[in-house]
Order: C-alpha cells, then structure tokens, then sequence
C-alpha cells in the first residue's frame, strides 16, 4: 500500500491564508515534533517552486549562516 504523504499535506494546506501559514509553522517548530518535518518540507518546497534565483540565493545564505552559529 502507497501513501503520498506530499499530495495529502497539500491537500491539508491548500488555500490557506497567510495566518494559517504562519501557525502552522509556528506549531510545527514549538512543538518539536518529528512528525512536523514533512509539512514543513512541504511548505519550504512550495516556498523553493515559486521563488526567484535572488530570493533563492538569501535564504541559501541565511541558512548557511545559520548553520554556523
């Protein structure tokens, strides 16, 4: 048996609004939920499709940077 774990997070996501956005995110990074980690690499990926070379390349650096400290 398949489960598409992606179709079914778009699916739960799907014509959401900014403020839903925000407390998904909020609520997957205060929880600490490994379960979490998908929804949010769904959401980065949808962020990454839509995302010009430049804004691309800021959040690399920011991460990048991140990773540091």
């Amino acid at each position: 048996m398949s489960f598409n774990l992606r179709g079914a997070i778009m699916q739960n996501i799907a014509g959401s609004d900014e403020e839903k956005v925000e407390a998904t995110i909020q609520d997957a990074i205060q929880s600490q939920e490994e379960k979490m980690l998908p929804g949010l690499g769904v959401l980065f990926e949808v962020y990454w499709q839509g995302a010009s070379e430049q804004e691309k390349q800021e959040v690399i650096q920011q991460i990048s940077q991140e990773l540091k400290q």
